[in-house]
């Protein structure tokens, strides 16, 4: 055990962000998400949903102000009338540890092809649909 590491974060997902560099992508997917076949680093947190592993994550990753919009959402494809009520989640455990972030709704095939070239796919247990998440990573300024 060490201090101020969240619980919920395994050591291989500790490692994961540790190796990734500024720009890097980290994936979380919900349940349903396709995570093996679009990545080949892919990390198991079944019947974890994602606002807490969201929370933990954002203690220690810094997000990534070089671009214009630090975090992705999958956004629902057109003529699905399902409205994301997790979002809203995402978004207060996002301000809470990065006020100025702002989101990207990306569309499902454009968001898959950047999980092709992600760091890492975290895949969840979050049965919320349109749940999935990209994070960039940023830099620790002194």
């Amino acid at each position: 055990m060490l201090k101020k590491i969240p619980k919920l974060l395994s050591p291989e997902l500790v490692r994961v962000m540790m190796e990734m560099g500024h720009g890097d992508e980290l994936v979380l997917a919900d349940a349903n998400y396709p995570g093996h076949s679009l990545n080949s680093k892919v990390l198991r947190y079944d019947g974890i949903g994602i606002p807490d592993l969201l929370d933990a994550i954002l203690e220690l990753l810094p997000l990534d102000h070089y671009v214009e919009h630090q975090v992705a959402f999958m956004a629902v494809v057109e003529g699905d009338p399902t409205v994301p009520v997790i979002w809203s989640t995402y978004e207060s455990i996002i301000a809470k540890h990065d006020a100025e972030a702002t989101i990207k709704y990306e569309e499902r095939f454009d968001f898959y092809n950047r999980s092709k070239q992600s760091y890492a796919v975290v895949v969840t247990g979050e049965e919320a649909l349109y749940g999935n998440i990209i994070i960039k990573k940023g830099v620790i300024k002194a």
